[in-house]
C-alpha cells in the first residue's frame, strides 16, 4: 500500500505525541506523559500563521502606501493623495489577506471587499486627520515629512484592521 505525501505530512497533526524515556539500567520503557504537539492546537497555530502573514502583508502595504502617497503628493493636495494611495493599497491588501492570511475562510470575495470598504472609511479618516493636523502645525512641510507622519497612522490602522477582519469578517464559525 502506497501512502501519499499529503497523508504523511498531515498525519502528525492528527495524533497526540507521547514522550518516551528509555532507562538503560533496567531496559524498560516508561511513558512520561501525553503531550499535544503545536499542530494539534488549531486556534494557536492559526493565529500564529494569520499574524505572520498579516505582518508581512501589512509591512508591504504600508511601504507601498507611503511610497504612492509621496509620489502623488508632488501633484495633488494631501487629502487627495491620501485617498488615492489608500484606495489602491486597500484593494490589494484585502485580496492578499483573503488569499494568504485568512485562507480557507468561507467569506466570499464581494463580502470581504465590502467589509474592507467600511474599514477604508475609518482608515481614511484617521490618516487624513493625521496629515491635516500635521499640515496645520507645519504648513511648509515637505511631502517626505508628511509621509513620515502618515507611516505610524498607517500602522495603527493596520492593527485595527487585523482585529476587525479576524474577529468579524473572517471569523471561524465552529460547528
Amino acid at each position: 500500500m502506497r501512502v501519499s505525501v499529503a497523508s504523511r505530512v498531515a498525519e502528525p497533526a492528527l495524533r497526540t505525541a507521547r514522550r518516551v524515556a528509555r532507562w538503560p539500567h533496567d531496559g524498560g520503557v516508561r511513558r512520561l506523559g501525553t503531550q499535544r504537539s503545536a499542530s494539534t492546537r488549531p486556534g494557536r497555530t492559526a493565529l500564529t500563521r494569520e499574524a505572520f502573514w498579516f505582518v508581512v502583508i501589512g509591512v508591504a502595504s504600508t511601504a507601498a502606501q507611503a511610497l504612492l502617497y509621496w509620489v502623488l503628493r508632488h501633484w495633488s493636495p494631501p487629502v487627495l493623495a491620501n485617498f488615492a494611495s489608500l484606495l489602491a493599497v486597500t484593494v490589494l491588501n484585502t485580496e492578499a489577506n483573503r488569499r494568504l492570511t485568512f485562507r480557507g475562510s468561507p467569506v466570499r470575495v464581494f463580502q470581504a471587499h465590502l467589509a474592507a470598504g467600511c474599514l477604508f472609511v475609518l482608515a481614511y479618516l484617521v490618516t487624513s486627520g493625521a496629515v491635516l493636523l500635521f499640515r496645520h502645525y507645519r504648513p511648509t512641510a515637505s511631502p517626505a515629512a508628511e509621509t513620515l507622519v502618515l507611516a505610524p497612522s498607517f500602522a495603527l490602522v493596520t492593527v485595527v484592521r487585523f482585529a476587525v477582519l479576524r474577529m468579524v469578517v473572517f471569523r471561524r464559525r465552529h460547528r
